[in-house]
């Protein structure tokens, strides 16, 4: 049976989106309130008769009376199906459930399976086979989906077991979880399902844990590969894992109009929780830190120096070069700039200027605790808190010198390791036809690569920066954690320790004035821009980046 063509709601667009030929999976995402389930019920409407609706929560918790489903032109397909089995005959509860109406209509087709079987091999047909029946299709698939509970049959009921339990123990539908309850009317529902339907499903995600939802779909559309499913979901665990669907991302939706705006993302875009938020969230240009969003410096300082980005906090400097990179590959789509912040670290001037290209800004400093200790910094904290900001600022840079001169030959290591390390990654991705070119390649290495002389040039640099007392460059090599509490500008400014100090610079920040815009014009500095929106991520000046 050839699968139905989708068609889509009316699009603000011109040309609409239009999904690919044959597609079999749809999946819809959008923020709240977007308007993604009415875009979803409009293209059920639109599949009439093919389409069935399947909704966890309707199903185990709205209770119909039979009478309005059986007056109902609007009758959900499987509530009709029970109402025709009740005009036939089959006494059942007034008012009931989805779900149990579907165990009702199980049990039934059940038992006129096995009379019509039954009757066969009475009327001369003795050889043939027990055919397969829904239920045992629900059966096999609740076994796969949970394989430590049985499903078992008796007097005409279902009753489930643990394996393992006493036989006696056995429990009715009733005292199944939500999570369970759910698994097995989607199963019975799909069984149901006509032939080449167009299946939309709100919130597959709903009451199941993420392990059990993606094998329950695996195995669904398994078991019914001639239907087309649509599903409407917030979980990107579960978007990400039909990675064959379309799909559509809506925008909103003009009510007085009717008509939506969406776009269909391209094949095999990554949806990560990061990119996903971003592309839902706020209508702002989005900038990808790193930090964990809630204890880190970089989520407390960073909103408010760029206060016209929707910050987003992703963890790592890879995570933040990864979204940051995708972000802008949809900008097609989504239509916002994005840039990322990654801390400066050990990396030279041709990586900085490589990941500034990529519009990831990369500052003047080694980390972000540097960018505390910058010189107009210092300066706003200290005369925020009433004290002396030349003596306060020459303290500071005395005890960063004088932390700086015996650390001279450890940091001069560790920036020697990064630069090794990266330039054994760029030789070894050469190309070789024979092992005999690599072992002769990895033989040339070390006396190619020369750690030694890389180190003994940093150690000169360092000393040079050290004796000259240039403090801005030691904050764009110095790499290390006891910086802040070691320089005692806390302590200079009145403060108690590093926390106050920090948590000083935020409300100097938040509240405003001279000293605030102080603070923001150095850190901005500090990226090389000149604005809250960082628009245009100006050139490396390798002048000043040559020590690295």
């Amino acid at each position: 049976m050839s699968r139905p063509d989708l068609t889509l709601p009316p699009s603000v667009a011109v040309p609409a989106p239009v999904l690919p030929e044959g597609t079999a999976t749809v999946v819809i995402v959008g923020a709240n309130g977007a308007g993604k389930s009415r875009f979803a019920d409009r293209m059920a409407r639109d599949c009439a008769p093919a389409a069935l609706t399947l909704s966890a929560l309707r199903a185990l918790y709205e209770r119909q009376p039979l009478a309005e489903i059986t007056e109902s032109a609007e009758a959900h397909y499987i509530d009709r199906l029970y109402a025709e089995a009740v005009r036939s005959g089959m006494s059942s509860p007034d008012l009931t459930s989805q779900l149990d109406r579907l165990l009702t209509l199980l049990m039934r087709d059940e038992m006129v399976n096995l009379i019509d079987y039954k009757l066969s091999r009475t009327s001369g047909h003795p050889d043939e086979p027990l055919p397969a029946t829904r239920l045992d299709r629900v059966i096999d698939v609740w076994h796969h989906i949970f394989p430590d509970n049985k499903i078992l049959i008796s007097r005409g009921s279902l009753l489930f077991n643990r394996v393992g339990a006493d036989a006696s123990d056995v429990y009715s539908p009733v005292k199944l979880s939500a999570g369970e309850k759910a698994v097995i009317y989607y199963i019975a529902a799909l069984t149901y399902a006509p032939a080449g339907a167009v299946v939309f499903v709100d919130s597959p995600e709903m009451f199941l844990h993420p392990t059990v939802m993606q094998s329950l779909w695996n195995r669904l559309q398994q078991l019914r590969p001639d239907c087309t499913f649509v599903f409407t979901t917030h979980d990107l665990d579960f978007a990400s894992s039909r990675p064959d669907a379309a799909v559509i991302w809506v925008r909103s939706f003009d009510a007085p109009a009717l008509r939506w705006d969406y776009t269909i993302l391209p094949a095999n875009t990554p949806l990560s929780e990061d990119i996903f938020s971003a592309l839902m969230g706020p209508r702002k240009p989005v900038l990808f830190i790193e930090g964990d969003g809630k204890r880190s410096i970089d989520a407390k300082l960073y909103p408010l120096i760029f206060p016209d980005f929707s910050v987003r906090a992703l963890g790592s400097c890879n995570k933040v070069i990864e979204a940051t990179r995708t972000f802008n590959d949809l900008n097609a789509f989504h239509k916002l700039d994005s840039y990322g912040i990654v801390d400066r670290d050990r990396r030279d001037a041709q990586e900085v200027e490589y990941l500034r290209r990529k519009k990831i800004m990369v500052p003047e400093v080694a980390e972000i605790e540097n960018i505390l200790l910058l010189e107009d910094v210092v300066r706003a904290v200290a005369r925020h808190c009433g004290k002396n900001d030349d003596r306060v600022f020459s303290r500071v840079r005395h005890a960063i010198l004088a932390q700086f001169g015996p650390d001279i030959k450890a940091q001069a290591l560790l920036h020697t390791r990064h630069k090794v390390k990266r330039l054994m990654e760029y030789r070894i991705d050469a190309r070789f036809t024979s092992i005999a070119m690599l072992e002769n390649h990895l033989r040339a290495l070390p006396a190619e690569i020369n750690a030694r002389g890389m180190y003994d040039s940093f150690c000169s640099r360092f000393r040079k920066m050290h004796d000259s007392g240039d403090y801005a460059g030691v904050l764009r090599v110095y790499n290390q954690k006891s910086m802040l509490p070691g320089s005692n500008v806390a302590g200079l400014c009145g403060l108690h320790n590093k926390n106050e100090y920090i948590a000083t610079i935020i409300r100097i920040l938040r509240l405003g004035g001279p000293d605030a815009e102080a603070i923001r014009s150095a850190v901005r500095r500090c990226f090389r821009i000149h604005s809250t929106r960082p628009d245009v991520i100006p050139p490396t000046d390798e002048t000043t980046e040559n020590m690295d």
